[in-house]
């Protein structure tokens, strides 16, 4: 998913920031930032957003059929019971 983490100095960060959260954005990269030799926080991409309808279809295909009725029929009544 990400690729290898990098470290960077405080300082080198706030020099490059914007080159810095783009390595982060766009090449999905980690950064650890560090102080004095010593990691003070990390930089991680955000990952990206699922609807509710996205993430059950992704975990529908990993079911057996059976279980999957079942979730679909479960889902199906809790939205009834909601309305």
């Amino acid at each position: 998913m990400f690729s290898a983490v990098k470290t960077l100095s405080v300082t080198k960060a706030i020099h490059n920031f914007r080159k810095v959260i783009d390595s982060v954005e766009y090449r999905q990269e980690e950064i650890i930032l560090m102080r004095n030799g010593k990691p003070v926080a990390r930089l991680i991409p955000e990952s990206p957003s699922q609807d509710a309808l996205e993430v059950f279809g992704n975990l529908h295909r990993t079911l057996d059929k059976k279980t999957a009725r079942a979730l679909s029929t479960a889902i199906s009544i809790n939205q009834k019971s909601r309305r």
